[in-house]
């Protein structure tokens, strides 16, 4: 087999799947950051309850997802030294930043935030889950910057041969950047919700004791996936104006603008196919297809507003069984934006053939084997253990449960002489 597409193959897997992890994350600590700003401004034990049985569900997501983190990073140096080797001067540098930021703040945030319940002040527990939040969309806007510039080169220079950086602010300012990112967050933001109107619904459906804190937790998700919609439709539409301004070989290739950047490639790097594969588009046109599906979630707020439609049970099966549409979507948005920029790792830059590692084609199968059942058992555990806790309900998560009394001593003290 050939190593470019066995590495191209690798790199879609593990990519796609760490991906699923970040959304998930994402969207989730919004939400808790609401429920436990709502627990301490009211004291309401509810929202304690819903804080801790829905931060432990994003605990465990977020600590199965920091694995598959670390294997995306071991990718750029096996498999595509040759991106490394070229432009790691600039695409590195927003990495670095992402890395400090995810690694280092967001997760001492987290661990702070996982055992400081009833060892620390409510204004102070809270404050570090915000810092959770703020760390966590931080690091996505950064890692947003650096895949920005693999869609469109800016502020670089090349000497000798390699990509510096010249103006840093050219990063920020990228015009593939700021509708991109607003998707992406509004993405995490309908996988939230939708997750947690879907555990919700679940629970109502088997009429579990906590009818009151689901149906607040079902309410929550809707209302959020609603407003999220809404924003991916916004966001999503608004990209084709710069994307065709930057890219316009993206989703086709027959614009003047686009036949002229292909006869100024064939002079500068040969005659060849530059333009996408038709996955791309068709990655495009399923994930609009779903987001205009996912829209139908604005008439479901007047309905399970009222406790008797949702003893019905039929509009929260509709609920449950769109569970995996926003999941679907992302791994879809991200093929059209991936795909479509093909065949190029830096847009007109890097040709992709000219990024990978010179290895061969069994040692990339093996890695490619290798990281996709490491990351796939990594992918099935984490909703194992995402489906048993989300399954015990609320009772008592484990999450901030308070500290058991010290036992009395069965033993007699000993006798002074």
């Amino acid at each position: 087999m050939d190593t470019l597409l066995l590495a191209r193959l690798q790199f879609a897997t593990t990519t796609s799947i760490h991906f699923l992890f970040v959304v998930v994350t994402l969207g989730l600590v919004t939400l808790l950051v609401g429920m436990q700003t709502a627990w301490v401004l009211t004291g309401n034990p509810k929202w304690e309850r819903l804080t801790r049985y829905w931060g432990q569900l994003y605990v465990i997501n977020y600590v199965l997802g920091i694995a598959t983190g670390i294997v995306m990073e071991f990718q750029f140096g096996l498999n595509w030294s040759g991106l490394s080797r070229y432009v790691g001067n600039v695409f590195g540098a927003p990495l670095a930043i992402e890395t400090l930021v995810a690694f280092f703040l967001e997760s001492t945030f987290l661990g702070m935030w996982i055992f400081g319940w009833h060892r620390l002040g409510k204004g102070v527990h809270l404050a570090l889950l915000w810092g959770v939040a703020i760390t966590a969309y931080a690091s996505a806007f950064w890692i947003m910057v650096a895949n920005s510039w693999l869609q469109h080169p800016v502020g670089y220079e090349v000497r000798d041969g390699i990509a510096h950086l010249t103006d840093f602010g050219a990063l920020l300012s990228n015009p593939s950047l700021g509708m991109a990112f607003g998707h992406v967050v509004s993405a995490a933001l309908l996988v939230g919700g939708m997750l947690m109107a879907a555990v919700s619904a679940w629970h109502l459906i088997r009429r579990t004791p906590d009818f009151v804190l689901f149906r607040t937790s079902l309410r929550i998700g809707l209302v959020t996936s609603a407003l999220a919609i809404s924003l991916v439709q916004g966001f999503g539409f608004a990209q084709f104006g710069p994307v065709g301004g930057v890219q316009p070989t993206k989703f086709g290739g027959q614009s003047p603008e686009a036949q002229a950047l292909i006869a100024d490639w064939t002079t500068r790097f040969g005659p060849g196919d530059y333009t996408p594969p038709v996955l791309a588009s068709v990655g495009l046109g399923f994930m609009i297809l779903i987001g205009f599906t996912l829209g139908c979630v604005w008439l479901l707020l007047p309905l399970l507003f009222r406790d008797w439609i949702i003893r019905l049970r039929f509009p929260l099966w509709l609920v449950l069984l769109a569970l995996p549409l926003p999941f679907v979507a992302v791994i879809l948005g991200w093929i059209a934006r991936e795909v479509g920029r093909q065949p190029w790792v830096a847009y007109g830059l890097l040709p992709t053939e000219q990024a990978v590692s010179p290895v061969g084609a069994p040692v990339m199968l093996a890695s490619l084997i290798g990281f996709s059942l490491l990351l796939g058992t990594l992918a099935v555990t984490n909703w194992v253990l995402l489906a048993r806790h989300a399954a015990r309900g609320a009772v008592d998560p484990a999450l901030g449960r308070p500290p058991a009394p010290p036992s009395e001593s069965t033993h007699p003290e000993p006798a002074l002489v």
